[in-house]
């Protein structure tokens, strides 16, 4: 691993490689984007919110090529929070199209469609030269907390990726999953590295639109978490054909199995490979996949391990371990966290799970206080400060239900239900539909004073009953 190459170069060096802008139908390889934009080579912070267009793809190799240490946000942050995090990591350069100005930075000379922003101050903030690149923890709520990846996390998962996915230089891939996202980040880089183009659309698969460039780019691969597969199956895309479709994958949380299984009939019924996988932005995205030839006899598998990693289960906890290169250098909560890069040998997963004969692994439960939503990991623990501040102390559970729902309890009449909704839809963006909330009599707490979980999962349970 001493000798992994660079993700940029492995990117720069493949010649069959071009983004496509679906809008004005231009195309750019990475020799055109190589020093395009008017930044320094040389190291420190970064902070980039990126939408999923050509631009956004231009700024993200212009500092791959640089020592600069990349932290990836969703640009649908909270502008509050987006404040917050760069008064608390003072990065040297802010990419956001949302805003026009940045108190405290110039603008760059990058071009009229470059919202690129250089602070005025001329300190830096240290960075420990191993950390290539963070991704927020949440999400959506702002949190502080950052996963930090080495340049060798990135490049051996990426590599891994392609070892099990039929990834060809004629590929022509769509950008739908967000670049923030550690699963739309790898599908960027593994295609990058080993495909033919990249449409980098904001298109959803939800728009007419999306299908239009299906059908004019010849998407030979498609990639969703649950909700977008859902989403498929209601739209009817497996009553239809897709000749250009080579293969699809699915991550970000488990897909109800009666999902799964349509998918992998259709698979099998137009000549199509389905690969459902299983991974975590601590293991910089993959950690295992299910080979498509057992999609329909090993259900709900989250397979084997990648090429380089291994697998096994706590005998005491019963919680999935990992180990692998691709395992991250430990999280940043401040600035000072920014001079360490702690790789540890294996990463507990949070994630109780079971063994079959055949090796196989399959999740049963989770012991970690978040949930998916959508794809996107959130916070329960922070989802409770986030609603206790906001309703003056009044207490809060946040529960998750089967990756679908977010589910809050309260204990206070006064509070309407509508309030608790709008609240965490206008701060971390997440749809009132996908929200339960659950008024009940009082707090359920264990014999040391702490919330009962489990008890408060039973009462509400009953309320729902």
């Amino acid at each position: 691993m001493e000798n992994m190459p660079r993700l940029y170069d492995l990117i720069f060096n493949n010649e069959g490689l071009h983004y496509i802008d679906p809008l004005t139908g231009i195309s750019r390889t990475p020799k055109d984007f190589h020093e395009s934009l008017a930044i320094e080579d040389t190291a420190g912070l970064v902070f980039l919110y990126p939408d999923n267009q050509l631009k956004s793809a231009e700024l993200l190799l212009n500092f791959l090529r640089t020592d600069f240490t990349i932290a990836l946000l969703s640009p649908a942050l909270n502008k509050d929070y987006k404040e917050q995090l760069e008064k608390h990591y003072h990065p040297y350069y802010i990419y956001d199209p949302s805003r026009s100005e940045r108190e405290g930075y110039t603008t760059v000379n990058a071009g009229p469609e470059h919202a690129l922003f250089k602070q005025k101050a001329t300190a830096k903030t240290l960075v420990n030269p191993l950390i290539k690149l963070m991704i927020n923890t949440s999400g959506s709520t702002g949190s502080p907390k950052f996963v930090k990846l080495s340049e060798q996390n990135i490049v051996s998962n990426a590599l891994s990726i392609i070892d099990y996915l039929p990834v060809k230089q004629f590929d022509i891939a769509p950008l739908n999953l967000p670049l923030f996202y550690s699963y739309g980040f790898s599908v960027f880089t593994s295609n990058s590295i080993a495909g033919g183009g990249i449409v980098c659309t904001n298109r959803t698969v939800m728009e007419k639109e999306f299908w239009q460039e299906l059908e004019q780019f010849q998407y030979t691969s498609l990639a969703g978490v649950p909700y977008v597969y859902e989403m498929l199956q209601r739209i009817g895309f497996l009553n239809k054909e897709y000749p250009s479709l080579r293969y699809m994958t699915q991550a970000g949380g488990r897909l109800n199995t009666s999902v799964l299984m349509e998918f992998g009939a259709y698979a099998v019924k137009h000549g199509l490979s389905f690969f459902s996988m299983y991974g975590q932005t601590e293991a910089t995205a993959r950690i295992s996949y299910l080979p498509p030839e057992y999609l329909q006899d090993k259900p709900g598998s989250i397979g084997k391990p990648i090429k380089g990693g291994k697998l096994d289960i706590d005998p005491s906890s019963g919680e999935l371990r990992y180990y692998g290169p691709n395992i991250f250098g430990g999280y940043a909560t401040r600035i000072e966290d920014l001079l360490e890069y702690q790789q540890d040998t294996v990463l507990y997963t949070g994630d109780i799970a079971r063994q079959d004969e055949d090796g196989f692994f399959y999740i049963t439960g989770r012991s970690k206080r978040f949930i998916k939503l959508f794809g996107t990991r959130i916070n329960l623990d922070e989802i409770e400060q986030l609603l206790k501040q906001s309703f003056a102390g009044a207490s809060f559970i946040c529960m998750a239900e089967e990756d679908q729902y977010l589910v809050v309890a309260f204990f206070d009449a006064a509070i309407h239900e509508k309030a608790i909704k709008t609240l965490l839809f206008e701060q971390i963006k997440v749809h009132p539909a996908s929200i339960k909330v659950r008024l009940l009599d009082q707090m359920p707490l264990t014999p040391n004073g702490k919330i009962d979980y489990i008890a408060a999962k039973v009462k509400m349970t009953e309320i729902h009953e």
